[in-house]
């Protein structure tokens, strides 16, 4: 068990995910799995098809980064209660790109901030994009959208965002094209509905296909009235929320299930 302590501590302090699975109901209480993504699972839960299938599960709740009980047979079968086994996800923040040193960035960028983003903004104009400007990154990135994309695609998942709001061909194009073939669970471009019809026949002429085009959100954010950079930066939050969340957006008075 100290081999799995020192692990997860190590996993911590370096900030890399992990998941730690302990039964909380049912034998052998207290017993523990550390699952980190790459690498053999240590310690057990006292039997060999328990740990693979906990394993599993706990690796598919660390990618969502979601911490859950979930309950077992003796031997890992669904539906049945023998055990219960508490799924604690120490995922990385998830994180959100920001394409574009424009005055709607800084807003996003605090927002995102806010929500627990790891906040990146590329742009590859040095001159726009300083550090002294956007100084509520994490990082400032001088480099071509879809060339920074390259380097960090294997690290973006469904918990993360891209967000284009460049308003320029020769940046918009390339950046959307490098989202697309990520896994990122959210990509949004600004511009007037006029604006993303015509960016759509430049991104078929670019190669995309139907399908990958759907996976943009333009015009971006919900229809909230906004007109600051402030209140466009909460729609665009707003609308990765209902996305991730899989919920209408719809006024809390006017819906009957649970809320928040």
């Amino acid at each position: 068990m100290s081999e799995l302590y020192e692990r997860l501590r190590v996993l911590l302090r370096a900030g890399s995910p992990v998941a730690l699975a302990t039964v909380i109901e049912g034998e052998p209480i207290g017993a523990k799995l550390l699952v980190e993504p790459g690498a053999p699972p240590l310690g057990s839960l006292g039997h060999a098809d328990l740990d693979r299938v906990v394993a599993r599960d706990a690796l598919g709740e660390l990618a969502a980064g979601i911490t859950s009980t979930r309950h077992y047979g003796r031997h890992g079968e669904a539906r049945e209660r023998d055990l219960a086994v508490f799924i604690e996800a120490f995922a990385p923040p998830p994180r959100m790109v920001i394409f574009g040193a424009v005055d709607f960035t800084a807003a996003l960028a605090r927002a995102a901030k806010l929500l627990g983003y790891h906040v990146t903004v590329c742009d590859a104009r040095a001159v726009f994009a300083t550090r002294s400007r956007f100084p509520m990154a994490d990082e400032v990135v001088n480099d071509w959208p879809d060339r920074y994309l390259a380097t960090v695609a294997d690290e973006l998942g469904t918990r993360d965002a891209v967000a284009v709001l460049t308003h320029d061909t020769k940046f918009d194009v390339p950046a959307i094209s490098g989202a697309v073939a990520t896994a990122v669970g959210y990509i949004g471009a600004m511009g007037s509905r006029t604006t993303h019809a015509k960016r759509v026949e430049r991104l078929r002429e670019a190669g995309l296909t139907d399908e990958q085009i759907e996976r943009v959100h333009s015009p971006i954010g919900l229809d909230l009235g906004g007109r600051t950079p402030e209140e466009t930066a909460i729609s665009i939050c707003a609308e990765i929320i209902t996305l991730r969340t899989g919920r209408t957006g719809a006024p809390l008075g006017d819906t009957d299930g649970a809320i928040h």
